[in-house]
């Protein structure tokens, strides 16, 4: 029998040691284009997901169900010749312990994509250089995408991979491509990894890890526990916004989150639902019309 095992072993071993670290989905839409010929996007969108899911993007080794899921939609608004201008909306998500249910990491649109792109142009990551904008964007997020997901496992886990997000941010400095730049205040993809390393905004990384960690992935065996640890992570933006009363963080975190807080708390054991709104109006009153709907 031990044999057996062993074999069995030294057989996987292999495949699962080439496992990505992503399972990432990459949709380009071109609707608003008026392209006779949609051949180039077609092209583009099976180079990036080759992209996304083939390369080796850490010294990590990954499991096959430890790969992050994740999701690129990108949708093309203008294109001529080799230019496109473009949005992408990048999606992540996470298992909960001991359910079949996939909790929501980070949901998040970024209208300023634009690059040049010539058809079955070979797309490499060089992590010493600035080659591509297109390339640029993508690994940022992908490198976005797995410091958030380590975040949730561990409490500030995700450093390693957002510093290599700021070296991209670093390179794309005196670029003319749009959504790089220092100001602060426009919410670009500097100010987005800047803000997650900086110990202002240390109550969001705490609230990730809390959230998922000590409350989502207690909930199936928990209940009570993992709400009451769920609202406490959630009054941790109350500390935040007396320093930071606009922050960026806090709008991603909840347009990732609205939803699944709505329903969580509008079943099963009761918490005080009167204070939890109160700190949720309070945090996030851009959804308002959700906390309101939250009842038992």
């Amino acid at each position: 029998m031990h044999r057996f095992f062993i074999i069995v072993f030294l057989f996987l071993g292999p495949i699962v040691a080439k496992a990505q670290e992503l399972d990432c989905e990459v949709t380009v839409n071109s609707d608003q284009v008026n392209q006779t010929n949609q051949q180039i996007f077609r092209t583009l969108e099976r180079s990036l997901n080759d992209f996304v899911n083939k390369n080796k993007w850490t010294n990590r080794v990954y499991g096959e169900n430890e790969r992050v899921s994740a999701r690129m939609f990108i949708t093309v608004t203008e294109y001529e010749a080799d230019r496109f201008e473009a949005s992408i909306q990048i999606q992540s998500s996470r298992p909960v312990y001991n359910t079949s249910y996939e909790t929501s990491v980070f949901n998040y649109k970024d209208n300023a994509l634009n690059f040049l792109y010539q058809e079955f142009e070979p797309l490499v990551y060089n992590p010493n250089s600035f080659d591509s904008n297109l390339i640029g964007v993508i690994s940022y997020y992908v490198y976005i995408i797995l410091g958030l997901d380590a975040d949730t496992y561990s409490l500030q886990g995700g450093d390693e991979y957002y510093r290599l997000a700021q070296n991209i941010v670093t390179q794309a400095q005196g670029t003319n491509f749009g959504g790089w730049a220092q100001q602060t205040g426009e919410r670009t993809r500097f100010e987005l990894v800047d803000n997650l390393l900086s110990n202002t905004f240390k109550e969001y990384r705490i609230a990730m890890y809390n959230y998922h960690r000590k409350g989502m992935d207690v909930l199936a065996d928990n209940n009570s526990t993992g709400k009451q640890v769920i609202a406490g992570s959630l009054r941790l933006f109350e500390t935040l916004i007396k320093r930071r009363p606009n922050a960026f963080l806090i709008q991603t975190f909840f347009d990732a989150k609205a939803e699944e807080i709505s329903n969580i708390f509008s079943d099963g054991p009761k918490v005080d639902i009167v204070k939890l709104k109160e700190s949720l109006n309070k945090v996030a009153p851009f959804y308002s019309t959700t906390w309101n709907e939250i009842s038992y």
